[in-house]
């Protein structure tokens, strides 16, 4: 008596996380490598096709878009301890998997409260005392924006992503409202430099150079947080409630305090942000002076797989694009989506490389079985 036996086939392309067994540190850096190299081959393709320039001579002017002269490495500078700041204010949450998609309103709010210091008090009090109250303001504000959405999340388990994107909506608004009373010249929409004349409030220039603080202070951070998130119990406890809320409740933490502690430290950063921005960088406050960080600081973040250390090269890479675009658009006086194209392209294969670094594809492989 025959039994007919069913095979069923595997499928042809398989795909599994590689877990544990990660790849080689020296093997993903070459993938990554790779990316780079096959990105930059497509669009010297892109450029021949589409512009016919030499691709070589493009290049340059991506790089001198950072590198032009010491007033574009400075400005580079600024620009990447901007967006570094603003990523390590949401690595906490995101190594949490608390998806705090606010950093832009939360900056935004550290800009307006310092602002609001330097228009009120910047000419009233001695810098001794003005400054820290600045900053206590600042971090504030920024506090307030992330611990909001953070006590819902923890209270009702609300949808953290769309409540901490709402808060960047209210930001933006409360921001215009308060330039309508800050107008600077009355009837302009914009309050202008804020104490252009005496300089009260902004911060001070190490050596000559206006951002050297603001790098420092940035810098100090980046210390700071990469000690916190390795070597603290705070940092281990964002770790566990990262992996499983159920296990971390388990082995006895608070998963309500920490959710709360881990925003309140976001949004304080944030705030630090927008202080940083203000006072140390623009001298003034509109509702577009974050210009788009807070989103851009999500892919920096998760890049590095919230490592702050890594962060300052992926931070890097994403200001050395931005200001090489820019200088390829004026050079050669492209339409500025030719260079975001181009920006893109870079980004799409860099980012893509990420899932063969963590995924696995297996073929399957033909069994004598089938073959007879």
């Amino acid at each position: 008596m025959q039994t007919n036996v069913k095979h069923t086939k595997e499928p042809l392309i398989t795909i599994t996380s590689r877990g544990r067994d990660s790849m080689p540190m020296k093997k993903a850096w070459g993938v990554r490598a790779i990316a780079i190299i096959l990105a930059f081959i497509l669009c010297a393709v892109v450029i021949v096709m589409v512009t016919g320039y030499n691709p070589l001579k493009v290049y340059a002017e991506l790089f001198k878009g950072s590198f032009g002269s010491s007033r574009k490495i400075w400005n580079m500078l600024q620009e990447l301890s901007m967006l570094l700041c603003i990523s390590l204010a949401v690595t906490p949450a995101f190594k949490m998997k608390f998806w705090n998609i606010g950093a832009e309103g939360q900056t935004l709010m550290g800009g307006l409260a310092a602002a609001a210091c330097m228009i009120y008090f910047g000419e009233k009090l001695p810098p001794i005392v003005f400054f820290p109250l600045m900053l206590v303001a600042c971090v504030v504000a920024g506090l307030v924006w992330g611990i909001v959405p953070a006590y819902f999340k923890a209270k009702f388990n609300t949808n953290e992503t769309l409540f901490t994107l709402m808060m960047n909506y209210v930001a933006v608004q409360l921001t215009s409202f308060c330039i309508v009373f800050w107008e600077n010249p009355k009837d302009s929409n914009t309050v202008g430099v804020i104490n252009r004349a005496t300089q009260s409030g902004w911060l001070p220039e190490l050596f000559g150079q206006k951002y050297l603080l603001n790098i420092l202070i940035v810098a100090l951070i980046t210390v700071g947080m990469y000690i916190y998130l390795k070597y603290s119990k705070h940092g281990y406890e964002i770790s566990v409630v990262g992996e499983s809320e159920n296990t971390a409740r388990y082995v006895g933490i608070n998963v309500k305090k920490v959710i709360l502690r881990t925003m309140a430290i976001s949004g304080a950063l944030c705030g630090i942000a927008g202080l940083l921005l203000v006072s140390g960088t623009d001298h003034t406050i509109n509702r577009d002076i974050v210009g788009g960080m807070g989103f851009t600081a999500i892919m920096v973040s998760w890049l590095a797989k919230f490592n702050p250390v890594v962060m300052s090269l992926t931070s890097f890479l994403i200001v050395f694009l931005e200001r090489g675009a820019g200088e390829i658009a004026t050079k050669f006086q492209l339409n500025e989506s030719m260079s975001d194209i181009l920006t893109g392209i870079i980004l799409f294969f860099i980012i893509g490389c990420e899932f063969f670094i963590q995924y696995k594809v297996n073929f399957r492989k033909k069994n004598k079985e089938e073959n007879v």
